[in-house]
């Protein structure tokens, strides 16, 4: 079983790559998108949600309000540890539950956004960081999320540099042409994992 940490600044392109390996038959673990499902209606994580912040985090279909539950915890540290507290396991649970279901030549894909900022990359057998210039970022940002260009800087400048993050990449992908340009990229990077994965 290959370890792979997938990370990328916002707007390098980084779910492009997450879901171009999973065609390939990665195994991709998206730790953001599981901290979603396990707060879904009906689930345990919800239920405590709730249990520790109140009615007032849902919306009236009964789902979770994130914005409302986000403007609580970030002012209060407590809150967000609370918070935490009770995402964190269950996030922990479910991948856990997901790589048992792994084969054991699988090539597991964690789509980590935070790997370099949370000093991570120790956990990983291979770092894939997804690169791009700022500038192409923030043009992206503008057309694909409809940012503003302030904006899209700050979210910038509040991740690793990208220096910071190229200091940590085993494997490297540019990310700055056309999606052809992606495509070689990814299915040459998807080699050279085929061949580490073989080597065990």
């Amino acid at each position: 079983m290959l370890k792979i940490g997938l990370t990328g600044g916002i707007g390098s392109g980084k779910s492009e790559v997450s879901r171009r390996l999973s065609a390939r038959g990665a195994v991709v673990i998206d730790a953001d998108r599981i901290a979603r499902e396990v707060v879904e209606p009906g689930t345990v994580g919800l239920a405590r949600v709730v249990a520790a912040f109140g009615e007032g985090v849902l919306r009236p279909d009964g789902s979770l309000d994130r914005e409302k539950l986000g403007s609580v915890v970030f002012a209060d540290a407590e809150r967000l540890a609370a918070l935490n507290a009770i995402v964190h396991p269950l996030v922990g649970e479910r991948v856990a539950e997901l790589q048992g279901q792994a084969a054991d030549d699988a090539i597991l894909v964690y789509d980590v956004p935070l790997l370099v900022e949370n000093k991570l990359a120790p956990m990983y057998d291979v770092v894939i960081v997804v690169d791009a210039a700022d500038e192409v970022r923030i043009r992206r940002l503008a057309d694909h999320r409809g940012m503003s260009g302030a904006d899209a800087r700050a979210r910038i400048a509040a991740q690793a540099g990208r220096d910071e993050r190229l200091a940590a990449a085993d494997l490297v992908i540019l990310n700055e042409g056309s999606l052809d340009d992606l495509e070689a990229r990814v299915e040459e990077v998807w080699d050279e994992l085929v061949r580490r994965a073989a080597r065990g």
